[in-house]
């Protein structure tokens, strides 16, 4: 690393939601920022009239806030520097590094398709850099429209890539881009170059789709006589298929995998990995880990696949992280959403909920999972599930529910513990399997055959709701086998 203090950037555009390769790389620019106490910073990129929608910043601002990415100086726009640009465009052109192109779209056209049909990039110098001074300003004066490229010099560009190393290309494979349009608008590279500049940005780091654009961005730097930044392409996300993740093949936004139960740190952790690696055998961490272990030296260069399974699994497992008071404030407005219960009920048995979601987490791959799971933890009034009535509502098991029921009524002490010892002991009684007892006892106090430790579940429902379930259970066996 060099001593120039670190500043970076994340710069998105307004032309859909917050994407997850762009939180991807708001993530290893928050990171490396925080590794090396430097300045992280926000520009959103709207000068794109078509394509910008002014009503998708917030959401893209709320998307970075919820995954804990804020900017650390009030937000740059790109729509409020378009002044800012055309004097870099003329001095460029005054500095003799640049020249006015008069070809028309239609010859543009033409030489694209050539350019193709030939596979070699376009060449739009020969007209235009052929014309004398003279007839330049003749026709500047008749206001002919006309465009401002850069020169491409001979020879090659070369420069030190962060992920990949030494990259270089050569030159007469860059085009001599447009810095300025005919109506006097920079173009997206001038742009970007001028806001790095002015804003200090000490290190870009993007996604390796933009390399081609970082090798014409250099010629600018020389151009203006400014140092260039150092640069950093992170790989691309793929889908499973290998496919680009992308807004245009219908790939979730980051708001999306909000609302269906993903923890913000989990995402956090997830897209960190994806083009980065702890080199640790550990894959779960907290942002306050990943900032200590976050260097330029473990960038990976090659591809990654999006996992949705992976993604669940470090949820699953940041889920573990979190205590139950921490899940039970999480979880609270979901049960009051779903209609299981009511905020002020919640709130006068606060420590009922934390009981709640201890027993639950475990089960749970995401936070939308917890309502499903709950319900007979709030409601009493549930059905019983059709196949494991059948199989384990049999009058027999109304007998041993009953004895259950006494055993259970007589209790001291009625915890996890204690309830365990009592069936165990009404099983050896009986002279059958603990099963014989669990099977149907659990389908009696929660409706389902499936969930967490019957006895830590008895403990917290209390004895006053299980031994009502118990009876209720009794009493439905003998209703629909006489």
């Amino acid at each position: 690393m060099s001593s120039t203090p670190v500043r970076v950037r994340i710069a998105p555009s307004p032309s859909g939601y917050l994407h997850v390769g762009t939180a991807r790389t708001a993530i290893a620019n928050f990171l490396f920022a925080r590794h090396y106490d430097g300045r992280f910073v926000i520009r959103i990129e709207d000068t794109d009239k078509e394509r910008s929608r002014p009503e998708l910043i917030e959401p893209i601002i709320e998307a970075l806030r919820w995954l804990g990415i804020e900017s650390d100086e009030p937000l740059v726009y790109q729509s409020q520097r378009l002044e800012q640009y055309g004097r870099f465009a003329q001095k460029i052109l005054d500095a003799g590094h640049a020249y006015r192109c008069f070809m028309t779209p239609e010859e543009i056209d033409a030489e694209r398709t050539l350019a193709r049909e030939q596979r070699r990039n376009p060449d739009y110098r020969t007209p235009s850099l052929s014309l004398s001074e003279d007839e330049i300003q003749s026709r500047v004066a008749a206001n002919e429209p006309h465009t401002i490229r850069l020169k491409i010099p001979d020879g090659e560009t070369t420069f030190q890539d962060m992920v990949s190393g030494h990259l270089k290309k050569a030159n007469v494979d860059l085009e001599d881009l447009v810095l300025a349009r005919s109506d006097g608008t920079a173009t997206y590279n001038l742009a970007v170059v001028v806001d790095d500049h002015e804003m200090g940005i000490s290190h870009v780091i993007r996604g390796n789709d933009h390399i081609t654009n970082t090798f014409k961005q250099m010629h600018i730097y020389r151009a203006l006589g400014w140092e260039s930044p150092v640069f950093g392409h992170l790989p691309l996300i793929l889908r499973p298929d290998k496919k680009k993740v992308s807004k245009r093949l219908g790939d979730k936004d980051v708001n999306e995998y909000q609302t269906e139960g993903i923890l913000p740190e989990a995402m956090f952790n997830y897209l960190c990995l994806l083009g980065w690696s702890p080199k640790e055998d550990r894959e779960v961490f907290t942002v306050t880990e990943l900032i200590e272990r976050f260097t330029e030296r473990n960038f990976n260069a090659s591809n990654a696949v999006f996992d949705e399974e992976k993604l669940l699994a470090i949820n699953k497992a940041h889920i573990m992280l979190k205590s139950d008071h921490e899940l039970a404030v999480i979880v609270a407005p979901l049960l009051v959403e779903a209609g299981l219960t009511t905020k002020y009920w919640l709130e006068t048995r606060w420590e009922y909920l934390r009981h709640v979601v201890g027993l639950l987490k475990e089960r749970v791959t995401r936070l939308d999972d917890f309502a499903p799971q709950s319900g007979y933890f709030f409601q009493s009034d549930y059905t019983y599930d059709d196949q494991a009535a059948a199989k384990h509502f049999t009058p027999e098991a109304a007998e041993h529910l009953q004895q259950l029921y006494e055993r259970y009524e007589s209790l001291t002490q009625f915890d996890a513990e204690a309830l365990e010892q009592s069936l165990s002991a009404l099983a050896d009684d009986l002279g059958i399997k603990r099963a014989r007892l669990i099977h149907p006892a659990r389908l009696a106090v929660s409706g389902v055959p499936a969930g967490p430790s019957l006895y830590h579940m008895l403990e917290v429902l209390g004895r006053r709701a299980v031994l009502e379930r118990l009876q209720r259970a009794i009493e439905h066996i003998h209703r629909y086998s006489s």
